[in-house]
C-alpha cells in the first residue's frame, strides 16, 4: 500500500521570512550623537573628512546634532554603515547605526 499524498499546508512563517527579506534590503543609517566633549568646529571638521561634505553641510549637520541631539550623517548598506561608525569613533565621535524605517 503506498502512502497517501497530503496537502500543501501554508506555513504561516513565510509571510514573516518574505517581510524579513524585505528589512535585509532596506539602507542603514549612521547617526552621530551630541556629546559634551568634542568642539563643534571639530565636528566640523570631522564631517568634512569623512564624508567630503563641503563647510556649509557639514555646518548644517554640526549644528542639527547640537540643537537636536543627533543627525543622520550617512546611509547606505550594513557594512558601509558599520564602517562609518568604525571611523566616527576612531575620531572620538558618538555615533551608532539602524536600519532605515
Amino acid at each position: 500500500m503506498s502512502p497517501t499524498p497530503l496537502a500543501p499546508v501554508q506555513d504561516p512563517c513565510l509571510d514573516e521570512a518574505v517581510d524579513e527579506d524585505i528589512r535585509i534590503d532596506r539602507s542603514w543609517m549612521v547617526i552621530v550623537w551630541d556629546d559634551p566633549i568634542n568642539l563643534m568646529s571639530y565636528v566640523v571638521y570631522v564631517f568634512m573628512k569623512l564624508f567630503g561634505q563641503s563647510l556649509e553641510n557639514a555646518t548644517q549637520l554640526m549644528w542639527q546634532v547640537h540643537n537636536e541631539g543627533k543627525a543622520v550623517v550617512s546611509s547606505g548598506t550594513r557594512e558601509k554603515a558599520e564602517l562609518d561608525v568604525f571611523r566616527l569613533h576612531e575620531h572620538g565621535l558618538w555615533a551608532t547605526m539602524q536600519q532605515d524605517i
